[in-house]
């Protein structure tokens, strides 16, 4: 009897020893589930590391420009944009160009109709064969107002008839070419009711404000051209920063709509005159403006450069941008497996020459390491993942 219980008595301590054997080894793998689920740092192998060939290292000091901050436009001098107008009205016979084509200079852009073109070149005529008359009766009267046979009243009659018609005649053959009807061909007979407008300078059609058929007046702006050989920035610059700005200073700026590639140009005119809104307007000149595509009105923002600093800076690869906030990963231990980094938000100044300027510096000091190379492909990541 004694040995049936002690059999008992020893099942039921194995039982209990296994029982806690569980609950001891559940809340050890609870225990460390959870320190696996609650490590936010980003992972990564030492095999990854070297296959994409990332790269740790620590701030630096880098020259930094101290700028002036503005923004304008690119722009085109004022005798590389033209506005193409009839010099009198008429209705559009053709118009064939189309925004975006090239000129030349002295290429037909529209034909213009007006039965008013004819009644000039009438007139003309007209005026033509009077002021021959009048010319040989003025020779007349003054041979004989030399030789005393006729008045000097008649003499000046003819005199005046002679002079009035000459200035008409010269006014109409003046209106004429204005009007790029060909004199020679009108006394040959040739009278035209279309005249052609042409190019005044090379460049590209930007507007086109016409169709066929559509009257125009003189103040009418048929289109517009403009010649893009020459671009220039023309920044718009406040009033408290004028007594900063030298003819020959640098300027980075960019096309924050199309780029973000840093472009170079020089301070080339600086204006007197302040405007209504407190700003001077500064002409600059690009750099190799010729091997870019810019074109006019781009808008762009501009930074002058009146001096420069050293500032603590990292390469612009170890900053990756996320729902528009910038981050680094610091390298916060290393292990046989790998890596593990921390993502920290940071705030970037300028960016000059592939590196980023790091206005936060303050929290790190020199012996912190980042990824310099491969942190865009894994900020956001978190969770202790193996990748």
């Amino acid at each position: 009897m004694q040995r049936i219980i002690n059999k008992y008595t020893f099942l039921i301590l194995l039982l209990v020893l296994a029982s806690c054997g569980e609950k001891e080894s559940t809340s050890l793998d609870s225990q460390t589930s959870d320190t696996h689920r609650n490590d936010d740092r980003i992972f990564v192998s030492t095999a990854q590391f070297e296959n994409s060939k990332m790269t740790l290292g620590k701030l630096t000091q880098q020259p930094f420009p101290i700028t002036v901050k503005t923004t304008g436009m690119i722009d085109v001098p004022p005798e590389n944009r033209a506005v193409v107008n009839a010099t009198m009205g008429g209705y559009i016979k053709s118009t064939p160009l189309l925004i975006g084509d090239k000129v030349r200079k002295g290429q037909v852009l529209v034909s213009i109709e007006n039965p008013d073109f004819v009644k000039i070149q009438q007139e003309y005529l007209e005026v033509k064969e009077q002021l021959t008359y009048l010319r040989v009766e003025y020779e007349r009267h003054q041979t004989m107002m030399d030789e005393n046979i006729t008045s000097q009243k008649s003499f000046l009659k003819a005199e005046s008839s002679y002079k009035t018609i000459n200035a008409r005649y010269t006014g109409l053959r003046k209106q004429l070419q204005m009007l790029n009807i060909s004199p020679s061909n009108v006394e040959a007979g040739t009278i035209v009711s279309v005249v052609n407008i042409y190019a005044p300078i090379s460049g590209s059609i930007t507007k086109v404000n016409v169709t066929r058929g559509t009257y125009v007046s003189p103040a009418t702006a048929i289109l517009e051209i403009i010649d893009n050989d020459h671009l220039h920035l023309e920044l718009s610059v406040f009033e408290k920063d004028i007594l900063k700005l030298q003819k020959g200073q640098k300027i980075n700026f960019k096309i924050p709509e199309s780029s973000n590639e840093t472009f170079l140009a020089d301070v080339h005119l600086i204006g007197t005159t302040i405007e209504d809104n407190r700003t001077i307007k500064v002409h600059g000149h690009i750099n190799n403006e010729k091997e870019i595509h810019f074109l006019t009105g781009m808008f762009v923002e501009a930074g002058i450069v009146i001096d420069s600093a050293s500032a603590k800076a990292l390469p612009e690869t170890a900053v990756a941008n996320m729902d528009n906030e910038n981050y680094v990963l610091i390298l916060d231990e290393t292990t046989n497996a790998g890596y593990y980094f921390t993502q920290v938000e940071v705030e970037i100044g300028q960016q000059l020459n592939q590196y980023i300027e790091i206005v936060t510096d303050s929290k790190f000091n020199d012996e912190i390491t980042f990824l310099i190379k491969g942190a865009f492909n894994l900020v956001g990541e978190s969770g202790g993942h193996e990748h």
